[in-house]
């Protein structure tokens, strides 16, 4: 079994448990629910630099990446650089991320945040609305077309933005539809790992200039981003090469400061 069929399978577990434990008119009943979200797509689009930097402890691939950095000094410190957005992992099991990361994260700055999790369930969706998230991530790979639809357009209906997740030209045929904003091309290979910006570079022309483009995994200097640009790509997401460091915020508005030279 790959990684990905494991996280998945745990995942449904884990979504089966919390709906028992937190009804989703309890969700839709917090404070949080209703508040005013921020469009990631639209930040992306005016912005020359596009970065979106992670919160991210560990990984399936790296067992630690960093356990001493909070939450809400990250935030604080990707703010104050100048991102566009802060992408927040909520998963326990393999990432070490949890719900109350965004809470934190919400609280503490006024990015557009993305919930970067493994959605299988519309559940799930609510949930990232009553914890503060503006935008969702959808991953082409564990959905079908019908599931991209239903929670794509459940997303909109709770105005969050939709960034779908794609690593090949298959996964990138079944989703395109009006209900996503943002188109984003994964570089890593999630059966071996291996990471190659060549993925991104091939699947560009396939996809339509009603998208923002964004480029995952792999992008760890500002020659990857400058190789990138041409290719119509908006969005580039960071995950490790900030939070490997002593002071994410401050490793983030140096990468920035140098992207603009």
């Amino acid at each position: 079994m790959d990684i990905l069929t494991k996280i998945v399978k745990d995942k449904r577990v884990e979504v089966d448990l919390r709906k028992q434990l937190i009804p989703i008119k309890q969700l839709e009943e917090s404070i949080l629910f209703d508040h005013e979200t921020i469009s990631l797509a639209k930040r992306l689009k005016e912005s020359h630099t596009g970065i979106i930097a992670e919160h991210k402890r560990r990984s399936p691939s790296k067992q630690v990446i960093n356990h001493n950095l909070n939450v809400f000094d990250v935030a604080k410190g990707y703010e104050k650089a100048g991102v566009c957005g802060m992408s927040v992992l909520t998963d326990g099991k393999y990432f070490g991320g949890s719900l109350d990361d965004l809470l934190t994260a919400r609280s503490s700055c006024n990015l557009p945040l993305l919930r970067k999790e493994f959605i299988i369930d519309e559940y799930q969706i609510v949930e990232a609305k009553a914890h503060g998230a503006d935008v969702i991530l959808l991953i082409a790979a564990i959905l079908s077309k019908a599931e991209i639809k239903q929670f794509s357009e459940l997303a909109k209906q709770l105005n969050l933005d939709v960034l779908l997740e794609v690593h090949n030209q298959e996964e990138l045929d079944k989703s395109i539809m009006p209900s996503l904003d943002m188109l984003g091309v994964n570089n890593r290979n999630l059966k071996t790992f291996e990471v190659s910006l060549e993925t991104s570079k091939r699947l560009s022309e396939s996809i339509p200039n009603d998208f923002v483009k964004v480029s995952e995994s792999g992008i760890s200097s500002i020659d990857a981003i400058k190789i990138l640009q041409p290719y119509g790509y908006k969005g580039f997401l960071i995950g490790e090469n900030f939070m490997k460091t002593d002071n994410a915020g401050e490793s983030a508005a140096q990468f920035i400061n140098d992207l603009k030279q």
